[in-house]
């Protein structure tokens, strides 16, 4: 049986690291043995104790495992930024999201909007429809899920509309994403990776640093909705 190396990733990656497992082991005979869950989730987990080799997580939770001492600073490499966008079910009528009036307006004609209630997603959109004033008219009849992708409350036909991290929305079969939340009223998420200091694979898990933080993987993290 290969190597493997054990990864801790949020969920904003899990397409692309799914993607290149197969490459890597093909070229590295190491296996990426790997787990998603939400930021929040899992800087929870790694706290009560779990191990892991490598983290993937938002930049400002990787600082904070490093401030804490359980991820090694230079080993830090950033992958990936991450905006959030919009989907519908396949088939459905995309709406008009790109300025603030019309994103707006779409909302609020949504009969369900589903979002995340821990996810990078989830706060950014929770302070986004504080900020347009539609907050309690949302939230009324909103799909609030605790974790995992809100666009499969679109296939399950309980929203019109679901919001996420693109490259989350993108893991969904039988949705269509509309498009990112104006860049005006979002900052990008950035997602970055580490060894943990408690690992006993050091090498092993500083190769597969390099080769996600390399530019060959640039074209799959494209394509699963992130930008290198």
């Amino acid at each position: 049986m290969a190597d493997a190396v054990r990864v801790l990733s949020t969920l904003a990656l899990k397409g692309a690291v799914h993607s290149l497992a197969g490459q890597y082991e093909a070229v590295s005979g190491v296996r990426i043995d790997a787990d998603f869950a939400p930021t929040l989730a899992l800087l929870e987990r790694l706290r009560g104790g779990e191990g892991a080799d490598i983290v993937i997580l938002t930049r400002e939770g990787l600082d904070d495992m490093v401030r804490e001492g359980h991820v090694v600073t230079d080993s830090c490499v950033d992958l990936a930024r991450s905006y959030v966008g919009l989907a519908v079910k396949a088939g459905a009528a995309h709406p008009d999201i790109a300025t603030e009036p019309a994103l707006r307006a779409a909302l609020l004609a949504a009969r369900s909007v589903a979002y995340s209630r821990i996810g990078a997603s989830g706060i950014l959109f929770a302070q986004l429809i504080e900020r347009l004033g539609i907050a309690s008219e949302i939230n009324a009849r909103a799909k609030i899920i605790p974790s995992g992708f809100t666009a499969e409350r679109l296939v399950a036909g309980e929203a019109d509309l679901a919001v996420q991290q693109i490259s989350e929305l993108k893991q969904v079969a039988g949705i269509k994403v509309v498009g990112p939340v104006p860049h005006a009223l979002q900052t990008p998420a950035v997602f970055s990776a580490g060894r943990m200091a408690a690992s006993n694979k050091a090498a092993l898990a500083d190769r597969l640093l390099r080769f996600l933080g390399s530019r060959e993987v640039a074209p799959v993290l494209r394509e699963s909705g992130l930008e290198p």
